[in-house]
């Protein structure tokens, strides 16, 4: 089976377009040094992508080989995948002093979109993509509702102190519907735009802008609600995770705060 009959049957299967193009990358970087597909080229190909790439994406090129072996009848020939090893730790994720000094800049310079972006993510653990949604009819009632691929509800809600100031902001900007975060056009911002913004504003107030990203400040949300109520299994509905395993994560201390833990106690 050719490159092009096996995108065919990808296409058929209904894959989404970015899978089958990661497939179709995947199988022509093979083929531009083998010319064979058989065991003992497959394994040095598996060599050459754990010398050349993270892990993750010697995964997503193996994952193609699999999906083609299986198409061609040679599924005997399928390659493990490697182990991810995962960190004990939580990478750039703001600090809670960060966050204050962030927002703290943002009012007092009277940025107040950024300010109310950063608030909001950080105060209703909302992934970006979610808080794009975010109309003025959601703060009047104080929660936004969403639903899953799999018709789950899960209920976004907007603290208290979070909807007082936000209606007020409105009555300063006579919004009184509709979406609140727009782009200068009018129209609902992008995710892109809105990370684009942080990254500005975190240079100009001296922050790392390495921790100051959108899904940042919903991990901040997860470790400050943590740290003042340890239920994680409220967290995980919140977050709107799957499995529980997932919110496991934010249990953990950040490279920082091991840092400053070991620091402090390791005095032998």
């Amino acid at each position: 089976m050719n490159i092009k009959e096996f995108e065919k049957k990808q296409k058929e299967a209904n894959l989404a377009s970015n899978t089958i193009r990661s497939y179709v990358f995947s199988l022509k970087q093979y083929q531009v040094q083998f010319h064979e597909v058989n065991k003992k080229n497959l394994r040095s190909y598996k060599i050459w992508l754990i010398e050349n790439f993270k892990p993750k994406t010697v995964n997503l090129r193996l994952r193609a080989m699999n999906v083609y072996l299986e198409s061609i009848g040679r599924s005997d020939l399928k390659l493990p995948f490697v182990r991810i090893q995962q960190k004990t730790f939580l990478e750039n994720v703001i600090s809670e002093a960060d966050y204050t000094y962030f927002k703290t800049c943002l009012k007092k310079d009277k940025e107040m979109f950024c300010y109310f972006v950063i608030r909001f993510l950080a105060a209703t653990g909302a992934r970006v993509s979610e808080l794009v949604q975010i109309k003025v009819e959601h703060i009047k009632i104080g929660h936004l509702d969403l639903y899953s691929k799999g018709g789950k509800l899960r209920r976004i809600y907007i603290p208290k102190k979070l909807q007082d100031e936000a209606l007020d902001w409105f009555v300063n900007t006579e919004q009184v519907s509709g979406f609140i975060f727009l782009n200068k056009y009018g129209k609902q911002i992008t995710t892109r735009g809105i990370a684009g913004l942080l990254k500005k504003l975190a240079r100009k107030y001296g922050i790392d802008p390495a921790v100051v990203y959108p899904h940042s400040f919903r991990h901040r949300f997860a470790k400050s609600f943590l740290d003042r109520c340890n239920d994680i299994a409220f967290l995980a509905d919140l977050m709107g995770h799957e499995s529980i395993e997932t919110t496991r994560i934010y249990l953990r201390k950040t490279s920082t705060e091991q840092r400053k833990i070991i620091d402090s106690i390791v005095n032998w």
